[in-house]
């Protein structure tokens, strides 16, 4: 057999042993609406279980915009998932007429948490995934969602990373290991805000009150349970940081899903 012969056999053969890459949207009917998401993966088939990243785009923003993050170049093995997000009242668009997510639980009747499950049904029924790599990270409104997702699936991700987003300052949340960037300009969502939101996630987290280093702007605090929580504190406003999908790509690395004692 000649090389060249060779070499076209295995371009023939190549796409049926690897995982096709998806620009096209996804479609699922969730709740009788149809949703939509883009889905990202290029490893081979049978390489082992793949790592799931969910990035949610903030209020009137694309999933075609997030998808465009290319959280892939930090971590070439995982899924990314970017959701697309249906028309929600916002701080700025009290109408509703541009894509966001449920803000509560029950709000929207949980259309948004319906269609989360949706997606990791359908992963799991195509793809080999690593159940005990499945995070998420969201800017803005899409940060608020990760916050609770964390609230009402804690059973299914491992850590979490929103942006510029805050919380309901909740501290009765299963510790989890979270990572929350945030702009001391920002004017939508106030830095005093978020800062609150950071405090109740590390008391929450059983976290020491003195932190480390743990890269530029950044500070990582242990906890005693098991669940870090690292702030990424930039001078900057409400825009999604240059540098932050190579963070918050080490931070899901380093932190897998384990059992964290969560006892008070």
């Amino acid at each position: 057999m000649n090389t060249l012969f060779r070499a076209l056999i295995l371009v023939a053969l190549a796409p049926s042993s690897v995982y096709a890459q998806v620009d096209k949207p996804r479609e699922w009917i969730v709740d009788g609406v149809k949703r939509q998401a883009i889905i990202k993966l290029t490893v081979k088939k049978g390489a082992g279980p793949v790592p799931v990243i969910f990035g949610l785009h903030g209020h009137g923003g694309s999933m075609q915009n997030y998808a465009r993050q290319d959280l892939q170049k930090y971590w070439p093995e995982a899924l990314i998932v970017s959701p697309q997000g249906l028309p929600t009242p916002g701080k700025t668009d009290p109408k509703g007429e541009r894509s966001g997510w449920q803000k509560e639980k029950g709000d929207q009747k949980d259309r948004d948490l319906h269609f989360i499950d949706a997606i990791l049904k359908t992963l799991h029924e195509e793809y080999q995934i690593d159940d005990q790599r499945i995070y998420v990270t969201g800017h803005s409104n899409g940060g608020g969602f990760t916050y609770l997702l964390w609230a009402t699936r804690s059973q299914v991700f491992a850590a979490y990373a929103p942006c510029a987003a805050g919380m309901r300052y909740r501290t009765d949340l299963p510790p989890a290991p979270v990572f929350h960037l945030a702009g001391e300009k920002d004017p939508v969502v106030p830095f005093e805000n978020q800062k609150r939101s950071m405090e109740a996630v590390k008391k929450n987290n059983q976290c020491e009150t003195e932190g480390t280093e743990w890269a530029p702007r950044c500070k990582l605090y242990t906890s005693k349970v098991g669940a870090p929580f690292i702030s990424y504190i930039h001078p900057g406003n409400h825009k999604y940081p240059d540098e932050a999908n190579k963070l918050i790509v080490r931070f899901f690395q380093e932190n897998p899903k384990r059992n964290v004692d969560a006892k008070r």
